[in-house]
């Protein structure tokens, strides 16, 4: 059984590290050059019931640990005054919540833990081509090719593999634009001490100004905005310069616009786009999908970490059904349907809430509910 994954990200490693441990080959055909050919993005927290879970198959739980950071898990929530509305302190040296850890140190701990021939970089797959004897051809920009018995696509967002299995449509759900600070503590100790060892948010009507610690001492700024921002005449260029930027913060703390004043190098504005939630496809023999290709999701907290459990899940059946890899296929893919409905609601409906003119005090309502009740035996 020859396994082909579509990308070298969390999902399509993950899946590749628990296949290798049940001592099933798969090769990950990965577009970049190399795994420092381009920045990561920021630091993410891995829960328990989902990323931590996977790694734990995987192996990695205690490599995990050594390279976490628990005290990311500080999150402060201000207004635009400066005032704090919400303070989320974590257990100090706890790994009982969802400690942050930053993607290139995941994604490397990952790589690490795979043959190296597991990977395939320069190889970004074009086409799939199905075969009359079943699997796939597939074929990579430069004229590269080779052939599978399954094919995974793990190649986030805008999949090549998605098409094979269905036309859900992409739409545009928020426009974010990212900065970085290097050096903060020596070269801005004030925004440092301002962002803290974990994440910032500062909610305004219907925008968002959040900042993240990363492991390297770094400062990731991230600027959310509503899709309807960008209008008809496409205003997304507008957000390269930080004049601009700072236009849409006229009249908040400068001590928080000063993270936008000391970003390194011009501004980048990106749309956020998100699938259709309950998209489902019909079963295809030798194909399916996983992450973003299966079930892009609003950036609230749960793409990576469902991502990994994808690879974990999909992992687990193929290693339980090697004979029958459609069985295994079919299985995962009506178990991951039904996991990711409710998921994929509660994202949207927290990333409406948080652009939303009353976001502040949603937000804040939404951060100190009281716990459910445990559920009775």
């Amino acid at each position: 059984m020859r396994i082909a994954i579509a990308g070298g990200g969390l999902g399509g490693l993950t899946l590749a590290r628990i296949l290798h441990r049940h001592g099933i080959d798969a090769v990950v055909y990965e577009r970049e050059a190399g795994r420092s050919a381009r920045s990561q993005g920021g630091s993410l927290d891995l829960h328990p019931e989902s990323g931590q879970r996977a790694l734990a198959e995987a192996g990695l739980a205690g490599r995990f640990r050594s390279t976490a950071r628990p005290e990311g898990e500080e999150h402060r929530i201000l207004d635009p005054a400066g005032r704090v509305l919400v303070h989320h302190t974590p257990r100090p040296g706890s790994f009982d919540g969802r400690p942050e850890i930053d993607r290139a140190a995941l994604r490397d701990l990952l790589l690490d833990s795979l043959p190296g021939d597991a990977v395939a970089w320069r190889h970004r797959l074009v086409a799939a081509t199905p075969r009359p004897g079943g699997g796939f051809g597939l074929a990579f920009e430069g004229g590269h090719g080779a052939g599978c018995d399954v094919l995974v696509g793990a190649d986030g967002a805008r999949s090549a593999v998605r098409a094979l299995l269905t036309g859900a449509p992409l739409s545009c759900v928020a426009v974010l634009v990212e900065l970085g600070i290097r050096d903060a503590d020596r070269r801005h100790p004030d925004l440092a001490e301002l962002v803290g060892p974990g994440n910032l948010w500062c909610i305004g009507v219907s925008r968002i100004l959040a900042a993240q610690r990363l492991g390297d001492g770094s400062i990731r700024v991230g600027i959310t905005l509503p899709a309807d921002e960008l209008q008809a005449d496409d205003r997304l260029d507008t957000y390269r310069g930080k004049t601009a930027l700072l236009e849409l913060f006229d009249g908040w703390d400068p001590a928080l616009t000063a993270l936008i004043e000391a970003g390194d190098g011009p501004p980048a504005p990106r749309r956020i786009e998100a699938m259709p939630t309950g998209t489902r496809w019909a079963h295809r023999p030798g194909v399916t999908l996983i992450g973003d290709a299966a079930h892009l999701i609003p950036p609230v907290g749960e793409g990576a970490n469902q991502a990994m459990l994808d690879g974990a899940e999909l992992a687990a059946a193929l290693a339980a059904h090697p004979a029958d890899p459609d069985a295994a296929i079919r299985a995962y893919e009506e178990a991951m349907f039904t996991r990711i409905h409710p998921i994929a609601e509660m994202s949207a409906r927290v990333q409406a809430m948080m652009l939303s003119p009353t976001a502040a005090d949603d937000i804040v309502r939404f951060f100190t509910r009281p716990a459910e009740p445990a559920a009775a035996n």
